[in-house]
């Protein structure tokens, strides 16, 4: 009897599990990281170097992302799911559980709500100029915009009273439809549906972006956002086309108007609010292809060019390299950014 109340009870969990689809995805990474002058993590207070501060110029680097997402079937064709995200990131204080979203799905339309993507970080070629095992760029966008948060929500300095910290109550919504290789998307993120933060940084976030692939081919890939990370005219847009001679060999060129940056500004003394800065993050031109020089082993490369003032130079560019281990992958890259410093990584990464 007691054998087949088990067996009965594993045999219900079971159809359950089927019946939700819940599945578990994402990836697992290490390696080295060298950063010239130091790596993340030193405060220059002072005006000093971040060398002088003692940060370490290399560094081991490791992370583990598990995806968990869960999905249920109505009789009418319409799907409803979840995703939920654990991470791990070496030298971080915690295992983080970020805030999850939830989804509908019929007919090529699907609506995101919580912790949701938005339109303008799922641009198609918005981060196809990263290399090396930790996929970085300096052709990256340098604008501050809302995307799905891993790392979950902070509180915030309500401006006017630096000691006032409040939790927020993030809201992000994103529809896209997809149709003959047009992928179109709309999103708009409440930083906080409960208060109203003053100071002029708790503005809706508005994206759209559209992209069309042509015959496995050519994507051309255009977006533009508003009120950038709840900014009030931190505005920014992209456009981008890319060309793929084959899975391992493609082109392409991506322009971006990265907005600015706005920091808080006090009274070093009483800590009293005395206003914002502003600082023109310029635009980026980069220009992007990947070419595999052999089998399984695959040569990237980019170069980029950046307006913004405080630039040491104008100029970016990187290399790097993958061989592909069937499941993992071996990757490594040689950067230099705006600020003239070298940078450089090498690892694994797998996929599950």
């Amino acid at each position: 009897m007691k054998k087949a109340l088990i067996a009965s009870t594993a045999l219900v969990l079971t159809a359950g599990i089927a019946a939700a689809d819940v599945t578990i995805s994402g990836y697992g990474r290490t390696g080295v990281l060298y950063q010239e002058d130091g790596v993340r993590g030193a405060i220059d207070t002072d005006g000093d170097d971040i060398a002088d501060l003692g940060a370490s110029d290399a560094i081991v680097q490791s992370r583990l992302r598990m995806n968990i997402d869960a999905t249920t079937s109505t009789d009418q064709g319409v799907d409803f799911g979840g995703r939920i995200r654990i991470q791990w990131d070496q030298g971080d204080d915690e295992t983080t559980v970020a805030p999850g979203y939830v989804y509908v799905t019929a007919s090529g339309l699907t609506v995101e709500i919580g912790n949701s993507n938005t339109a303008y970080d799922s641009a198609a070629l918005l981060y196809n100029s990263e290399i090396g095992v930790y996929s970085r760029s300096f052709g990256n966008s340098r604008g501050d915009f809302f995307a799905f948060n891993t790392d979950g929500y902070p509180s915030y300095d309500n401006v006017t009273d630096a000691t006032n910290q409040r939790r927020n109550d993030y809201m992000g919504v994103m529809v896209k439809y997809a149709v003959a290789g047009v992928n179109l998307r709309a999103s708009v993120v409440d930083p906080d549906q409960v208060y109203d933060r003053p100071g002029d940084v708790s503005e809706k976030e508005y994206s759209i972006a559209a992209d069309y692939v042509w015959n496995d081919m050519l994507t051309l890939s255009a977006a533009y956002l508003q009120n950038g990370a709840g900014i009030d005219g931190n505005d920014q847009h992209l456009i981008g086309a890319e060309y793929a001679f084959n899975d391992k060999t493609d082109i392409g060129l991506l322009y971006i108007d990265n907005g600015f940056d706005r920091s808080i500004v006090r009274d070093e003394d009483t800590g009293e609010f005395l206003g914002f800065a502003d600082a023109d993050l310029g635009k980026t031109y980069t220009l992007y292809g990947s070419y595999e020089v052999a089998p399984l082993t695959t040569i990237s490369a980019y170069v980029a060019n950046n307006s913004a003032d405080g630039n040491e130079t104008d100029n970016a560019y990187g290399i790097g390299g993958s061989y592909d281990l069937g499941g993992a992958m071996l990757a490594g890259s040689v950067q230099r950014g705006f600020n003239e410093n070298i940078t450089a990584d090498m690892g694994v990464q797998f996929n599950f």
